[in-house]
């Protein structure tokens, strides 16, 4: 019986504050606008300094023409032999051997967010996730118009790009695999992977 009797003094003392809700000590933290300051410089240039910053490796292209060369000049510097690309564009340009078989994958992406250096892919692309996460090596081809400033912009762009049919996952990419967890001694390519290139082409038109 005494449990019962309080329970019910607790029950009935929330009650009462419900009540008479106590004001929040920072009335504008629950606004809905974002907590992080606009772009103040032009989103490749952010999305670099992001991407770079999180052991990403970055590399601008002024063209197509350039694209190509620089990607080939990085296989033949690295001695990659085993190249698999998953975008019918590029497999006359670079490779198009098994994803089992390959040292390095190239793959396209749907966006490219500013804020956090991130790189977003879907389903819906050709080869899937896998193909970026398989191979010791990534190599990711965009465009400066794929570029988004945060994370909610991206959300909504393939929201209206899949009205309606949303692909069944959507993956942001952050820099190479990497994990902590082990006596907080960071560790790379874990679940993916070891290393992530992005060649930025100075184009409106975006290849995917």
């Amino acid at each position: 019986m005494a449990i019962s009797a309080a329970k019910d003094n607790i029950l009935k003392r929330i009650k009462q504050a419900l009540g008479n809700p106590v004001p929040l000590p920072f009335p504008l933290s629950e606004g809905t606008g974002s907590v992080f300051h606009p772009a103040t410089d032009a989103l490749e240039v952010i999305f670099a300094e992001q991407f770079t910053g999180i052991q990403g490796k970055f590399a601008w292209c002024v063209d197509e023409n350039d694209l190509e060369r620089q990607v080939n000049q990085l296989i033949t510097t690295k001695e990659w032999t085993k190249v698999y690309c998953s975008e019918n564009k590029w497999n006359r340009q670079f490779s198009s051997l098994q994803l089992a078989s390959c040292d390095v994958s190239i793959t396209g992406c749907e966006l490219l967010v500013a804020r956090t250096g991130t790189i977003v892919m879907t389903t819906a692309q050709q080869g899937g996730r896998t193909v970026s996460v398989y191979a010791p090596v990534h190599i990711c081809i965009a465009y400066t118009s794929q570029l988004v400033y945060d994370i909610k912009d991206a959300l909504q762009s393939i929201k209206e790009k899949y009205a309606g049919n949303i692909p069944s996952l959507i993956t942001f990419a952050s820099g190479p695999s990497r994990t902590a967890d082990i006596e907080k001694t960071l560790v790379t390519g874990v679940h993916g992977p070891k290393e992530v290139y992005l060649f930025l082409v100075d184009s409106a038109t975006p290849c995917v």
